[in-house]
């Protein structure tokens, strides 16, 4: 299999860095189904988007396209580690964009996918950007209900209210405020009394050498988090989302709320074709990279984008 690194997409006034993932026996002559990767909050394409979901379903013969967001990662995009879905979704179109004019995708065959946070960007992008012609949430959560409350300890206005003071201070000269959604280590998170699955889950994954990437930040801009507050990653979707859906959770829950936004995706969507798989025994970061509960995502995954691309 080949990857071709360090491609550059132009979005709306920077470039979006990706990596695209080709089939086994890769022929340019020949068209290939094509799909979108998209990585969780604070992640990166070399996380989970790409190393396991996009190289596993590009060995099972789909072009996949795992890309940074803007203003995270190797994508451009100032000031830095902004969070603000409607960019998010954006972003995917933007990496459409790009696909339809390879001569190797069949533009007609464009798939989509995406991680935790960004598996309710790709819901949302799906919703209005017909050219979706599939879709799947891997343990996807609504970022703007995260932020409303846990994020905002249920308290959203308070929230809003400091955001409003620090984008205040910010523009007054002051040096912007880079938060960090993870504690520095698990034994530290411990220490201070955390035990939500998640946030634990999360700390193992991103902060030690199992998935530790440069550009896997987990971090957010602070003053600019107030866009999310009003989002809603599943609004319309009673009407606006009837492509073929697979929602994908673990039955484990955390505090981050993947399998009650699963549950609720897949009431909700107007999908004539929708199933939900759900990963007996394993909870939200097991479904990032390890493999068992992984290969029982891709069992599904793989036969849902044959069938439907």
């Amino acid at each position: 299999m080949n990857i071709l690194k360090n491609i550059q997409i132009p979005n709306l006034a920077w470039n979006t860095a990706a990596d695209i993932y080709l089939p086994r026996d890769f022929d340019e002559t020949k068209q290939y189904p094509a799909i979108v990767s998209t990585h969780p909050i604070g992640s990166c394409k070399e996380q989970t988007s790409g190393n396991v979901y996009a190289k596993a379903l590009a060995e099972a013969g789909f072009v996949v396209a795992a890309f940074d967001a803007s203003f995270q990662g190797a994508s451009g995009g100032s000031p830095r580690f902004i969070e603000d879905p409607a960019i998010r979704v954006s972003d995917i179109r933007f990496v459409i964009d790009h696909l339809v004019a390879l001569p190797y995708v069949d533009a007609n065959r464009i798939g989509a996918i995406g991680v935790c946070g960004g598996g309710g960007y790709t819901i949302h992008a799906a919703m209005t950007d017909r050219r979706i012609k599939a879709l799947s949430s891997i343990t996807g959560v609504n970022f703007g209900r995260l932020m409303r409350e846990g994020f905002s300890q249920f308290n959203p206005v308070a929230a809003l209210d400091a955001i409003a003071a620090q984008r205040t201070t910010e523009a007054r000269g002051a040096q912007r405020h880079v938060i960090d959604y993870l504690p520095d280590s698990v034994e530290t998170a411990k220490a201070a009394g955390i035990t939500d699955i998640d946030v634990l889950g999360a700390t193992d994954y991103y902060k030690t050498d199992r998935a530790r990437q440069p550009n896997g930040a987990t971090s957010g801009l602070l003053s600019f988090n107030g866009a999310a507050m009003a989002w809603d990653a599943f609004a319309h979707a009673e009407v606006l989302l009837t492509q073929p859906l697979m929602v994908v959770v673990g039955d484990q829950p955390g505090g981050f709320g993947a399998y009650r936004d699963g549950l609720e995706i897949h009431g909700r969507a107007a999908s004539k074709v929708k199933e939900l798989v759900v990963a007996e025994g394993w909870n939200h970061y097991d479904l990032y990279d390890r493999p068992e509960p992984v290969a029982l995502a891709l069992a599904k995954l793989v036969p849902f984008f044959k069938a439907n691309l």
